[in-house]
């Protein structure tokens, strides 16, 4: 028997992730995008009739969307970023009872480096000094972004670090996002870059995640969990 097509929610339909993502299901028989909503638009009547929401729009949305997600006991893929601890809490509170997948990039690649940068911070030792530069366009809102705050975050966790890891960000024309650690120990250097060429990279993730995380356990999880890292 021929398996439905996952019907998706996506919120956030109008800005640039958001239409990739809509011109991207077009073309996939197992995704439909069956409502749209943007920052204003009342969420909890769009859920009727979805398998999975996804999340692009604006931090002061998670709120909104997880009340509504509770209520229609609907899965979710959150990849908004610069999202404030209070609002990460809500989103924790929602996991005890919801499958989430709240991740800052759904590249495979940028997930790969993820896992990469695990390895490097625990085989390098204290010797070698992480640094993160990134580049977007100019008209992302967030800096440093949600990518490069994970890897931050993925090295202090590994080498239990209470200090933070420099971040130099860059904001210019319309790159779409360029990411590198840097790892600089006595005598030698070692680099780590990903570079996104188009938004469909993520669009695709976001897309796979949302196949993914239905009938999951209540949960927070990563894109690594989706890729099985």
């Amino acid at each position: 028997m021929k398996k439905s097509p996952v019907r998706v929610l996506l919120v956030g339909a109008a800005g640039r992730m958001g239409k990739t993502i809509v011109n991207l299901a077009k073309s996939d028989p197992n995704i439909q995008i069956v409502a749209q909503c943007n920052l204003g638009d009342a969420i909890e009547p769009a859920m009727t009739n979805c398998d999975v929401a996804i999340d692009f729009s604006h931090p002061n949305a998670i709120e909104g969307i997880c009340c509504a997600a509770l209520q229609h006991q609907l899965a979710v893929v959150i990849g908004t970023t610069g999202h404030s601890a209070e609002q990460q809490q809500i989103i924790q509170r929602a996991a005890e009872v919801l499958p989430i997948v709240f991740a800052s990039n759904f590249s495979v690649g940028v997930n790969v480096l993820f896992w990469l940068t695990r390895k490097a911070a625990e085989l390098l030792g204290s010797d070698f000094n992480p640094e993160i530069i990134e580049t977007h366009h100019k008209m992302k809102k967030d800096a440093p972004s949600g990518t490069a705050k994970t890897l931050a975050e993925i090295v202090k966790r590994t080498r239990n670090l209470d200090s933070q890891i420099p971040i130099q960000s860059i904001r210019e024309g319309g790159v779409v996002g360029n990411h590198t650690i840097t790892f600089t120990g006595p005598g030698e250097r070692l680099e780590l870059t990903h570079r996104a060429t188009n938004r469909e990279i993520f669009a695709r993730g976001a897309l796979r995640a949302a196949c993914w995380v239905i009938d999951k356990p209540p949960g927070l999880y990563s894109m690594q969990d989706v890729l099985g890292l």
